[in-house]
């Protein structure tokens, strides 16, 4: 096989792979279910979006989820301290005409010093079992879930 037959392949597999992702992108995200001594949850109501979330945001190249869930509790709510987070599961949300791969914590012993930013505008503790009007359809499945003990689904 001559160079520029190699050289040629190569460029051939880069641009498939191009192709292929600029077709089916996907973010790698980290969301937390924060539990306050009562059982209720932390949820958050951003600046550029409608609606009760959990709490979270983008898992930076190179990061460790659990890293990057305690680094978006500290951006977003203010977080102090906690228990290290615990693993829930990977779930899968579409967004427009991309996919979101969402690592989800449980965080515990929370101790928050929440100010609201240009990304959080407000923030409230809810009972699980009684969501606030608004609260998003991923939310609600993961508050049911909570409640239920059932295993949690494979879809945002």
């Amino acid at each position: 096989m001559s160079t520029d037959s190699a050289f040629s392949q190569r460029v051939r597999l880069a641009l498939v792979l191009l192709l292929k992702a600029l077709r089916t992108p996907v973010a790698f995200g980290a969301s937390a279910i924060v539990e306050d001594a009562q059982g209720r949850v932390l949820l958050v109501r951003h600046s550029y979006i409608a609606g009760w979330h959990l709490p979270g945001g983008g898992v930076d190249g190179g990061e460790a989820p659990a890293d990057a869930v305690i680094r978006e509790l500290k951006e977003e709510v203010g977080l102090m301290r906690s228990s290290p987070p615990e693993f829930i599961g990977l779930f899968t949300r579409k967004v427009g005409w991309a996919t979101n791969v969402v690592a989800l914590y449980r965080v515990r012993d929370a101790m928050l010093d929440f100010k609201p930013n240009l990304e959080i505008r407000e923030m409230m503790f809810a009972d699980p079992k009684a969501p606030p009007p608004g609260a998003t359809a991923g939310t609600l499945r993961r508050l049911a879930e909570i409640v239920s003990g059932e295993k949690p689904a494979a879809y945002w």
